[in-house]
């Protein structure tokens, strides 16, 4: 071969070693794109009526994609523990080759000392030859990292299922939130879309009038400004109302756009109790709270690399045991087993250790400064959601004693209407004062509903018993009532079984 055959193959073989980025074509990710999109809300129980609150947590913790995220990663995480199982087991090597030559490997001896050939040209193997081997081998050092490294992997496990019960908590939170505002929504909608008319309808009379000149200007002015001040409080309210239901249907992981109706309660004075004390909330939580325990975990297996560290000092002993067979027909014997052992040590380790040693210690300091930041992070949490929950109830008594009056008001301003003492446009002007104080009481109830919640999440507390079942919505929703309206908040934090 001439040195252009030998510059053609060297090209080739340079080309055929490059790599050129292809993108995916359009066609292909329309074809991804059509699969995502019918896959998204994939064997879901469709909706057969109007949803209740526990239904809606129910559809939120079986279908919210977060939800199923954070289950595949801790599923991730136990396969992962499984699979670090087998690393503490011997290797068990099955080989078989084939050695050829087109022609005998001959040899022959020389004296070493007169220098002559002492032994005349011969050889002991066969021109083709196949050789199998089966060998058991086991490092004992090996098998001490492995075993602790399967303990880490199933601390792993652990903080995968505290990440889960995090989420889960966030989930039910924000499903509480926007399911009483929601309802607000299709409680009042339309209310709000008439008396919207009648609004407009009045601003155009005012401005009729003011051009007309058949009341002082003014007064019409100060009138219209009046009306649409209400009107804009009340179109600010109305979004963020309507915005809330969009929010509901991504919780439950319905197809955006997709129409479903709520159960719509009647409205209730009574108020949940928080019949505990602070203190005792204070324990549980830092017992509880799913990024405490990830923290301890990490700790332990911080501790476990530790020992991992000392043990990969001691020097490695290989025993290994083995089965082999060669096709040689020149060999005695063909068939044998073979055993032995070694012991082998890096000594360039013990110079390693004591900067492993500091790493370590170094990182147990940040957990145990980032465990004490999060347990006085927690701590006020606590302190926050009990005075947002006092907060609230104030906020709510205050806009049921607003609500109530207002009612009294527009019934003394109707009966004027009818005994004619009383404008059309003042009535218009209170029926919308009426609305705004009807939202802003359901609003309250709603954040009522929310600081009751935040008191579970700032606990750490399951919202749901943990061997619930969850094969169906229907099932886990009636689980989630009776033991949310079953129990109180002392008998639910002591009946639970906490992970």
């Amino acid at each position: 071969m001439n040195y252009r055959n030998y510059i053609i193959v060297f090209t080739l073989f340079i080309s055929g070693c490059s790599f050129i980025p292809v993108p995916f074509t359009a066609a292909e990710l329309k074809d991804q794109a059509g699969k995502d999109n019918a896959r998204v809300t994939q064997n879901q129980e469709p909706v057969g009526g109007p949803i209740s609150l526990y239904e809606s947590i129910a559809r939120a913790l079986k279908y919210n994609l977060d939800f199923h995220l954070e289950f595949a990663e801790k599923i991730l995480s136990e396969t992962e523990l499984d699979l670090s199982r087998y690393d503490l087991l011997p290797q068990l090597v099955a080989e078989t080759g084939y050695n050829g030559r087109d022609k005998f490997s001959g040899s022959s001896s020389q004296s070493l000392i007169t220098g002559t050939q002492s032994l005349s040209t011969s050889t002991s193997s066969n021109r083709d030859i196949f050789n199998t081997d089966l060998k058991l081998t086991w490092n004992v050092l090996d098998f001490g990292l492995s075993y602790i490294r399967a303990n880490q992997a199933a601390d792993k496990v652990l903080i995968a299922e505290e990440e889960q019960r995090k989420v889960v908590n966030r989930i039910v939170q924000d499903v509480r939130t926007a399911y009483w505002r929601a309802v607000s929504n299709d409680r009042l909608i339309e209310k709000i879309e008439s008396l919207l008319k009648r609004v407009s309808k009045a601003i155009e009379e005012s401005k009729q009038i003011e051009i007309k000149r058949l009341d002082r200007p003014l007064t019409a002015l100060t009138y219209q400004r009046e009306l649409i001040g209400i009107k804009r409080e009340l179109e600010e309210l109305q979004r963020d109302l309507s915005i809330a239901k969009i929010q509901l249907a991504a919780l439950m992981n319905l197809r955006p756009g997709e129409s479903f109706q709520l159960i719509i309660p009647e409205r209730v004075e009574a108020i949940n109790k928080v019949d505990i004390s602070p203190e005792m909330m204070e324990q549980l939580a830092l017992e509880n709270r799913p990024e405490i325990r990830t923290i301890s975990y990490e700790q332990r297996i911080n501790k476990k690399e530790a020992k991992a560290a000392i043990l990969s000092l001691l020097p490695g002993l290989d025993i290994n045991f083995g089965k082999s067979h060669s096709s040689n027909s020149f060999l005695f014997n063909n068939n044998w087993l073979s055993y032995g052992a070694k012991i082998s040590w890096n000594l360039l380790d013990i110079f390693r250790y004591p900067a492993t040693k500091r790493e370590l210690g170094a990182r147990e300091k940040v957990l145990e400064a980032r465990r004490l930041a999060l347990s006085m992070a927690i701590l006020t949490q606590v302190h926050v959601s009990l005075a947002q929950y006092e907060h609230a109830q104030r906020e709510y008594k205050t806009a049921a004693d607003y609500y109530i009056t207002q009612q009294k008001i527009l019934a003394q301003l109707k009966s004027g209407v009818s005994a004619r003492t009383v404008t059309e446009q003042s009535l218009i002007r209170e029926e919308m004062n009426m609305m705004v104080a009807e939202i802003k009481y359901d609003i309250a109830f709603s954040d009522i509903e929310n600081a009751y919640a935040s008191i579970f999440a700032s606990l750490g507390i399951d919202p749901f018993p943990i061997d619930v079942n969850m094969d169906n919505v229907d099932s886990l929703a009636n689980s989630i009532m009776h033991y949310f309206e079953g129990l109180s908040l002392h008998e639910q934090l002591f009946s639970m079984k906490v992970k």
